[in-house]
């Protein structure tokens, strides 16, 4: 039986709803307050302060002018939102993206030798995009690409669709420099940009593992025995219409001057990590150099300027969304801050999780982070909404600010299974696989990810993982 598709009201809607909420809770929560103290150049909450203080209710006003100030409070992380947006579309308009991902899969799927490496290869190369430039609505089109490739090696739409989704889901999850999950939380939580390198690379690196081990073995069942597939009545069609219209593509070429675009992109990461480690670059500069390298990409992919400014408007404009999330989330900190309940609240939160071991607090803010991704699955828009109440209340149980942001990107390994998420449905709607299927034979890698995640946050809240 076919389920019922589950629609919720637009991201907007939920988090103004809950701004609504905070005002009316100003008038129910009794106010209360921390001391604080500053620390590392962070100002943190000190555990067995809590008092009760006078309360400050918030009136209608606070409805509109919350989600002002909120903007103003968050201008920087929008900025930089905005900016990285434009440079990334510019740089896909170009067609280096495109055309070296595609070029690598034609190349490794019609290879004898090099069939065998397909899978591997090209699910860390969408891994890598997930990772560094938080690649997630780019994969749609490469499903166009990879499910007939995938049927004409033998595999099934499954496999053509896990090389490319599953791929960068893998690296999204596991980010090491993506800005709208690693950048963003890290800058509200007031850490280092990109810091907690080392670490965040090894787990990248198992957790990409993982799926690509994972995707290879069914591959590989399912081409031994094509009738394991679950999907394997709706694969014959999908091979005759692919039989009747011909090879799936055409080899496409990798020109010099994609070559050159991908050259000064590398080039642009790697100056980033010198900037950040040396002279460590904030929100300022790193706007600074992706707005260079989005000009520049333009430039040496032979955009005429016409080209490269509407590149880089559409690419801001796609990113409004998310702006728009980031200053309504704020709203609700301020509300909070503004009706003295925000310390309630987290003294209240802090009350049972300190009665766990900090690695079981850690574990279960990456549960909880899970379910509110059920809700609110975009990355940025869930790091402004949880990043505010997750960081304090870490401050308070004993986990390192590191260690709650990480809880919080991890918990993006569920994404690919969520009916909520337009991504996700768009992907399947394009592949035409019906959900249900693929969220059944998604279950056992899923189960490993949250167990992987799960495992994950140990050694961080051991080694009491820092900014470094």
């Amino acid at each position: 039986m076919k389920l019922p598709k589950v629609k919720l009201p637009h991201t907007l809607v939920l988090i103004y709803i809950m701004v609504v909420l905070t005002v009316v809770a100003t008038w129910i929560i009794p106010s209360g307050k921390y001391q604080r103290v500053q620390k590392d150049g962070r100002v943190m909450p000190v555990a067995g302060t809590f008092r009760y203080v006078e309360g400050r209710p918030q009136g209608l006003g606070a409805l509109f002018v919350s989600p002002a100030k909120g903007f103003m409070d968050a201008a920087a992380i929008i900025i930089v939102v905005f900016i990285v947006g434009g440079a990334f579309a510019v740089i896909q308009k170009t067609g280096a993206v495109s055309a070296f991902i595609s070029a690598l899969a034609f190349k490794f799927g019609r290879s004898r030798a090099l069939r065998a490496f397909l899978i591997p290869v090209t699910m860390i190369v969408f891994s890598l995009g997930g990772a560094v430039f938080g690649m997630c609505e780019e994969t749609m089109p490469f499903i166009l690409v990879f499910v007939p490739l995938a049927l004409s090696l033998g595999y099934d739409s499954l496999v053509g669709v896990a090389i490319p989704f599953l791929g960068a889901a893998a690296g999204f999850a596991g980010a090491f420099f993506n800005p709208f999950t690693v950048g963003i939380a890290q800058g509200i939580v007031g850490l280092p940009l990109y810091s907690g390198l080392g670490y965040r690379l090894i787990v990248w690196a198992i957790g990409t593992a993982i799926v690509v081990v994972f995707v290879m073995r069914y591959a590989a069942r399912v081409h031994k025995d094509p009738k394991i597939s679950p999907v394997y009545e709706e694969d014959l069609e999908r091979k005759k219409k692919l039989m009747a219209n011909g090879p799936a593509g055409d080899v496409v070429e990798v020109k010099p001057v994609h070559r050159r675009v991908l050259g000064l992109f590398l080039a642009g990461m790697a100056l980033l990590v010198f900037g950040i480690l040396r002279y460590k670059w904030y929100m300022t500069e790193i706007a600074g150099l992706f707005l260079a390298i989005g000009i520049l990409a333009g430039l040496v992919g032979r955009l005429k300027s016409e080209e490269i400014a509407r590149g880089f408007v559409d690419g801001a404009k796609d990113m409004m969304n998310a702006a728009l999330i980031i200053g309504c989330t704020r709203a609700l900190l301020v509300v909070a801050t503004d009706g003295k309940i925000l310390d309630t609240i987290l003294q209240a939160m802090a009350g049972p999780i300190s009665q766990v071991h900090p690695i079981v607090s850690s574990q279960l803010m990456f549960l909880s982070q899970c379910v509110i991704n059920f809700f609110v699955h975009s990355g940025t828009a869930q790091a402004a909404l949880t990043m505010p109440i997750m960081a304090p209340l870490g401050d308070l149980v004993g986990i390192t600010r590191q260690t709650t942001v990480y809880a919080f990107q991890l918990a993006e390994y569920i994404n690919p299974v969520l009916p909520t998420s337009g991504v996700t449905m768009g992907v399947l709607g394009l592949a035409q696989l019906r959900w249900e299927k693929w969220a059944k034979w998604l279950l056992p890698l899923l189960a490993a990810w949250v167990l992987f995640g799960l495992l994950s946050l140990i050694p961080p809240v051991l080694l009491h993982w820092g900014p470094i």
